[in-house]
């Protein structure tokens, strides 16, 4: 078993429970964690062994395009099309944050996380 994991990506997206935040938008970070067995691409250096990380990318663009009014709702999202896409990944989670969120006070992000084992 191994890890791919994709750290810090960053998005200017259009979500958020109010709607002023779904019109003015703002930056938010993914980090995507999956658990898949190494072993077939370690020893044979096949990109089609393994999990490809474009296509991860790929998969939390376009779901960071598609407005949402919590963080939660695009993880699940994230994990549900990862899971569709690469049915031999074993685990997957993924971490969904806002920078500088309306609190009305400094907090530099909010961040939820969602994990799906699989089988």
């Amino acid at each position: 078993m191994g890890q791919i994991a994709l750290e810090g990506m960053e998005f200017f997206a259009f979500h958020g429970f109010y709607d002023e935040e779904q019109k003015i938008g703002n930056k938010y970070g993914v980090d995507l964690y999956i658990q898949t067995n190494l072993q077939s691409a370690a020893a044979s250096d096949d990109l089609h062994e393994t999990v490809n990380y474009e296509t991860l990318y790929k998969i939390v663009h376009e779901q960071m395009k598609q407005p949402a009014r919590l963080l939660e709702h695009i993880g699940q999202r994230v994990i549900a099309q990862v899971i569709h896409n690469f049915p031999k990944v074993k685990g997957v989670k993924v971490n969904i944050y806002k920078f500088n969120p309306p609190l009305g006070g400094i907090c530099h992000r909010a961040m939820v996380t969602l994990e799906e084992t699989v089988g």
